[in-house]
């Protein structure tokens, strides 16, 4: 089960008659040299880790040490609860409240599943348990959901950046985005193809994003974009479930966001010397937390 592309992953999966997930599961067996039920079981454990922060978010009053995050995820809850939502149903609402409450615990220090970084732990949480609400999916359709979102990622950390500090946010979130989106697809029923589709469409309205952390920190405007990436993630499974295709297939968009990364100046890599962080606000946050600047 070798394969380091998306296109390679498609073909492979295709070719077997397997889904996207049972690739990746046997990939996992034979890497990592464990039996099927320990592989298994091991996701299992991720995705429990990853309901808990869902649900302490969306359920608890947590905020960061720092003040800068906090109690949104809750926020848009009660709106939704609450108020006539602009968008027909509230899935995506849900999807973002949710991506926002783990983003939130990880924010104020909780335990996350870093996917595929702390920054970015909130998307593949927030589509998953959003996606499995929807389609009634059970316990198993919902890790192996997990496993093809490690595949993708897989893909593009063998291709591309998974790194904000290497690659901007497109890195971080944007592989999130992309890797939500193929999990979505096949928790949906869709096909190898398609995930790939869903991939491409995701990942590419994420290109150029940089990592711009207000005060160095995983916070602002981190939460918001863990959000977004979730809303976008759904949005691109839909797309791929209906029969859209990209123009640009999903290994040439991972390329495409590897040359912009590798041209991103230092100072839009995380370094919060660009970008958000350099701002008024983003300055008068910086003192405020630290007493003083830590960039000028």
């Amino acid at each position: 089960m070798n394969f380091t592309s998306v296109s390679e992953l498609v073909e492979l999966a295709e070719s077997k008659g397997l889904p996207i997930s049972e690739v990746m599961i046997q990939k996992e067996m034979e890497w990592m040299d464990r039996t099927r039920d320990e592989v298994f079981g091991q996701m299992e454990e991720n995705l429990a880790i990853m309901e808990k922060a869902v649900q302490k978010g969306l359920h608890e009053e947590i905020h960061s040490s720092s003040g800068l995050s906090g109690g949104d995820a809750q926020k848009i809850r009660r709106y939704i609860q609450e108020s006539s939502v602009l968008l027909s149903g509230a899935d995506v609402l849900d999807t973002v409240s949710r991506s926002m409450s783990v983003s939130e615990v990880n924010a104020s220090m909780g335990t996350i599943v870093a996917t595929p970084t702390a920054g970015a732990c909130g998307v593949l949480p927030g589509c998953v348990f959003t996606a499995a609400n929807r389609l009634r999916a059970d316990r198993e359709a919902m890790v192996r959901a997990l496993f093809v979102s490690g595949a993708i990622g897989y893909c593009i950390a063998n291709n591309s950046f998974i790194s904000g500090a290497a690659g901007g946010c497109q890195a971080e979130v944007g592989s999130a985005t992309a890797m939500s989106a193929a999990a979505v697809v096949e928790m949906a029923g869709g096909s190898p193809s398609q995930s790939a589709e869903a991939v491409a469409i995701a990942l590419k309205n994420m290109l150029g994003l940089v990592c711009d952390p207000v005060a160095g920190l995983v916070e602002a405007p981190c939460v918001k974009r863990n959000a977004m990436g979730g809303a976008i993630a759904m949005v691109a499974a839909d797309l791929a479930m209906a029969g859209v295709t990209s123009v640009i297939p999903a290994d040439e968009v991972i390329g495409a966001m590897y040359r912009i990364g590798r041209d991103m100046p230092t100072s839009l890599k995380e370094t919060a010397l660009g970008g958000l962080a350099a701002t008024q606000t983003g300055r008068e946050w910086e003192r405020r937390i630290f007493g003083k600047p830590e960039k000028e």
